[in-house]
């Protein structure tokens, strides 16, 4: 079959083209903007990228065209594609239907670290020999790819694997289907790891996306299993509306009736993982932070409901690998750090800072923030940002003033709680030359942001890099 996929340079998209390429379809596509890294990657797969929307891309005939949820009403292939009739489906329910309707799915959700927790499923699995497919939102540095149809399939050893891990989205799947993209997927085995208000463009609050999340629910069947963090009153709120599968509760900290299984924080950033009050083992690995090690039981509580030990999945998570964009070490100059996170919510950021501040100690942070999400900029969460960032010693902000990432509120007006804390710059220039005049050698510049940030890390590298070079 031939498909085009309309908006193919999405994460989730570009991976949805990888895996229908495996499966043995004619891939083409187009986008908006077709640049590296995600077109280098497409293109090394022999998919066919167009830049633009044109309608005279219905010449290309496909047998269907696969839409990606950053196409409108307007767009003119879209239009084009409507007015003729032609056959079209959106990315999500063609995934759920072609590739993973025989497939044992585990499907990651939750407002965070959705990415990493999929990581360490889709890794605990290869390790334990299941040889899994992914689609996964981030690049798992154990696997170097974001997305795989199985295994076996790719290094061509036979039957492909049963098992598929997912990333399950809660944003809405296309224009024409509001639902959440993770109700196509079918899961036999659901992670829901946290729930908090987030993607204001389309959620009016918390509650609504505690419906959506309760639809996720409500497809698991009942020899499935939800693993559900029971730290998390929201996801509490989502179970009471109705559970027809197995369930089991995870938590940190201290054994409680409620929780099937716990951990208790050892010395370092290892771990000892209970359940129902039997010791499993102990996770020793370089990762640190409390939401890594949640991540972490709910990727063992998982695994386990597909047959894999908790001693195996354990073992497994020591030689885990980070994702990369999560506190990931872009480089070094005259003794600074620069350090890439993902963070894009207020918790996320707070977590971050955080951990970063538990494994340097009293050395300096320098927090480098991006308001850039939907939801950022609409300021629905603002008033959370400053706190975010308590734990820096200094804080960057940088928001554009024009054009399609511009906030719709003030920057200055929003942080000037943090006082002198606190620099608020619009232009890249302005900001990179400020954070390079006040680091010193021994600090660590946290850059956080969902997006590319304009390349700043890399300004950043350069930029101290001659400072050093003219203090000689």
């Amino acid at each position: 079959m031939h498909i085009h996929i309309l908006g193919i340079c999405g994460t989730f998209m570009g991976g949805l083209a990888v895996l229908a390429k495996q499966a043995g379809h004619h891939v083409t596509g187009c986008d908006a903007n077709v640049y590296p890294p995600m077109s280098t990657q497409l293109a090394a797969q022999g998919i066919t990228l167009i830049e633009g929307f044109h309608p005279e891309q219905i010449d290309l005939a496909p047998d269907l065209y696969v839409i990606g949820n950053v196409v409108s009403r307007g767009n003119p292939l879209m239009e084009t594609i409507l007015n003729r009739g032609l056959p079209y489906v959106s990315g999500p329910q063609w995934i759920g239907e072609q590739l993973l309707s025989d497939k044992w799915v585990l499907a990651v959700a939750g407002t965070h670290g959705k990415t990493t927790t999929a990581s360490m499923l889709a890794w605990i699995l290869d390790y334990a020999g299941y040889a899994p497919g992914f689609l996964i939102g981030g690049v798992p540095l154990n696997f170097g790819i974001s997305a795989r149809l199985s295994g076996e399939t790719i290094e061509g050893a036979g039957k492909e694997s049963n098992f598929f891990v997912i990333e399950a989205d809660e944003y809405d799947t296309a224009f024409f289907d509001k639902r959440s993209k993770f109700v196509h997927y079918h899961a036999k085995t659901a992670i829901l790891n946290n729930l908090e208000f987030d993607h204001a463009d389309i959620f009016p609050d918390v509650a609504a996306i505690e419906t959506q999340f309760h639809h996720l629910v409500r497809t698991v069947p009942g020899i499935g299993r939800l693993i559900v963090n029971a730290r998390e009153e929201s996801l509490h709120r989502v179970v009471q509306r109705g559970c027809w599968s197995d369930k089991e509760f995870f938590t940190d900290g201290k054994e409680s009736a409620e929780s099937d299984w716990h951990l208790v924080l050892q010395e370092a950033e290892n771990f000892d993982v209970y359940f129902k009050s039997a010791l499993q083992g102990t996770v020793r690995w370089a990762l640190n932070g409390a939401h890594n090690r949640m991540n972490a039981l709910a990727a063992i509580a998982a695994a386990r409901h597909v047959g894999v030990t908790p001693a195996t999945a354990i073992t497994a998570l020591s030689e885990f690998v980070n994702v990369k964009r999560r506190m990931e070490l872009r480089g070094e100059a005259g003794g600074i750090k620069v350090i890439d996170d993902f963070a894009h919510h207020p918790t996320a950021i707070a977590t971050t800072v955080q951990g970063l501040r538990y494994q340097i100690g009293q050395s300096r942070i320098l927090a480098v923030l991006e308001p850039r999400s939907n939801t950022m900029k609409m300021g629905a969460i603002k008033q959370a940002l400053p706190g975010s960032l308590k734990d820096a010693d200094l804080a960057f902000v940088y928001g554009a003033q024009s054009g399609k990432d511009a906030l719709g509120w003030d920057l200055g007006e929003t942080f000037e709680e943090l006082g002198d804390k606190v620099r608020v710059h619009h232009q890249l220039s302005t900001l990179v030359a400020d954070i390079t005049q006040e680091a010193r050698a021994g600090d660590h510049i946290l850059v956080m942001s969902n997006g590319g940030f304009g390349g700043v890390h890399q300004l950043l590298l350069d930029a101290l890099a001659l400072k050093t070079a003219n203090s000689h």
